[in-house]
């Protein structure tokens, strides 16, 4: 063979390769935004029980083509504390099952007959129209959906592309006694499992790895004693991915990835020593035969039908060298408790925005609950200060603070990926309402701090000016609840309660401090209690108007529009009868008592 054959026969071989990665990652790629977000939503609800959880991986890994892709989703989701490391184990046991669907997907190459029906089952007779189609629906067609669907048929295409690329690249090299006997080399057990593990780190896809070794069957004399040991080698080599995605991970993330790796490590190891141990006495006849791409497949997916099952029973002890390995400290104790909730925030879920998205709501709405309980507590600190709880108050408060500025950077990487119709409300909405919900937390510190300050100087209310706050306090409290409904629930009919709400507190505010006012001139009240009652009432009022910008939002982006002040004002200009009529039955509801002076 001269140089230059060479030279074409290897650029055919790495461009098929490359043609043959790049379509694998984007058929995953587009089988997972075609889920929207779906899979992971549904992978961290399912896990509770290990043996739905192992089948959903196995579903989960054979809809997205990548048992790398499945297992870094398991890292973010264990990473972000939605699934723990004895959840996460059972899904990655399953994905290792999963991922041989991949072979068999790329053996109806091996198709060979003259009937035209069964012809048709072969990839190169329908992967050009199926490439048609998807760049059809990729270039014309008006939703997402469609496109991710294009978008599949076209990694398909170009996957199965370069497996053809490959073939008729090696093609020649059956004619080539070196590399026939470079083949052979890898029937030493020992050298063919190093070649499968050093390859598929390299590329990162065992599916890769598989591929090649079934593209050099079609062409090449690839015998089973030659390629079992690669196939085995390759199961080793895929953990790199999950590995290499942890390193920015926290120790779950790390634990989740090493589970991955020992498994696998396990796995090859006790079949190298068993198989090879027995065909030492038997000599299995099969391992001189030609394997093929279905038998390579089957290779591929015997070992893992074999392993994953046996393994769920003692799948705890995965997560037990898990965690031998990465100790829990005290340091990460402490850590999970205040930070669980942020990580849901976790970086790898912004390849699939959808999803993020979801997990931006979810820590939006606990941040939001965060800022009505500190509100609740810090109202009961005005009659009974108790310093335990002012200190819940202070750490709720600090807690706000960390979500608000981390999921207004997390909703920024979000924005820059392209979000469909619903979703780009969606994170209006939370965009718009997060600094609102900070906003409330600090006057729950206000009030607190008011509280306190009280209780130290021994000051208390006078018997009419305390029911008076009680009555406003409890018409704040509403509105923080409505406004916490409306948004957790993205409720229009809620949210349009708000508004005529919030004016009956301005209208309750204005009445308090007229009151107070009367009772200072007749020596009834001092002018520290009319400070503190001032303050508080302003802490009311303002969290009042929050929850108005809060409602607000929700209906103005909902119709694709946001102008607050435009919206109030046109509101009370038509002077609606269902708006006035909420008024009233609020004016009603906390109606402050008759008093005579």
């Amino acid at each position: 063979m001269t140089t230059l054959e060479m030279f074409s026969l290897v650029a055919g071989l790495v461009g098929g390769l490359a043609m043959f990665l790049y379509g694998m990652n984007v058929m995953s790629g587009g089988l997972t935004k075609a889920a929207g977000g779906k899979l992971e939503a549904v992978l961290a609800k399912v896990t509770k029980h290990p043996v739905i959880a192992y089948l959903f991986g196995v579903g989960v890994t054979a809809l997205v083509q990548s048992s790398s892709a499945s297992t870094v989703m398991v890292v973010g989701l264990v990473n972000s504390g939605i699934m723990t490391l004895k959840q996460a184990v059972s899904v990655i046991l399953g994905a290792n099952l999963g991922t041989t669907f991949t072979a068999w997907l790329l053996s109806l190459n091996a198709i060979s007959s003259d009937n035209f029906v069964i012809n048709l089952l072969k990839p190169a007779s329908f992967t050009p129209f199926l490439a048609i189609i998807g760049i059809g629906l990729y270039m014309f067609a008006k939703t997402d959906k469609k496109k991710n669907i294009g978008t599949v048929l076209l990694g398909f295409s170009v996957l199965m592309f370069g497996m053809n690329s490959m073939s008729s690249a090696v093609s020649p090299l059956k004619e080539v006694d070196s590399f026939v006997e470079f083949l052979t080399t890898f029937s030493n057990p020992l050298i063919g499992f190093m070649v499968g593990i050093i390859f598929t780190m390299v590329i990162q896809s065992s599916a890769g790895t598989i591929g090649v070794l079934q593209a050099l069957s079609l062409s090449v004399d690839v015998k089973y004693s030659m390629a079992i040991p690669v196939v085995v080698g390759a199961e080793v080599g895929t953990c790199i991915t999950a590995i290499l995605s942890s390193l920015g991970a926290n120790k779950n993330g790390k634990r989740t990835a090493l589970m991955h790796l020992y498994f696998n490590v396990i796995k090859a190891s006790l079949f190298m020593i068993i198989f090879y141990t027995v065909n030492a006495f038997v000599h299995f006849a099969f391992m001189n035969n030609q394997s093929g791409m279905v038998g390579i497949a089957g290779i591929h997916t015997l070992i893992n039908l074999v392993a994953t099952p046996l393994m769920m029973p003692f799948a705890g002890i995965l997560v037990s060298m898990a965690l031998k390995t990465i100790p829990i400290d005290d340091k990460e104790k402490k850590e999970q408790e205040e930070h669980e909730s942020i990580r849901t925030l976790d970086e790898r879920f912004l390849k699939n925005p959808p999803f993020a998205l979801q997990q931006a709501r979810t820590a939006a709405v606990e941040m939001a609950t965060m800022s009505r309980d500190a509100l609740v507590k810090a109202v009961g600190l005005i009659n009974d200060f108790n310093p335990e709880i002012a200190e819940e108050v202070d750490y709720l408060e600090r807690k706000v603070d960390r979500y608000e500025d981390q999921l207004g950077t997390y909703l920024m990487k979000i924005n820059s990926h392209h979000l469909g119709e619903e979703d780009s409300h969606t994170l209006s909405v939370l965009l718009h309402c997060i600094t609102d919900y900070e906003r409330i937390s600090d006057h729950a510190l206000n009030i607190m701090q008011k509280a306190k300050n009280m209780s130290d100087n021994k000051r208390q209310f006078s018997p009419k000016a305390q029911t008076e706050m009680d009555i406003f306090s409890a018409a704040v409290q509403e509105i923080v609840e409505l406004s916490l409904h409306s948004f957790e629930n993205l409720d229009m009919d809620v949210a349009k309660q708000i508004e005529p709400l919030e004016e009956t507190i301005d209208g309750i505010q204005k009445e308090v401090k007229r009151r107070h006012v009367r009772r200072l001139r007749k020596g009834k009240c001092t002018i520290e209690q009319g400070f503190d009652l001032s303050d508080i009432g302003t802490d009311f009022e303002r969290i009042a108007d929050h929850c108005s910008n809060i409602a607000v939002g929700i209906i103005e982006v909902n119709d694709d529009a946001y102008d607050a002040h435009g919206y109030l004002e046109a509101l009370k200009a038509e002077k609606r009868d269902d708006f006035d009529k909420a008024v009233d039955f609020y004016q009603r509801k906390y109606e402050l008592p008759a008093v005579k002076y």
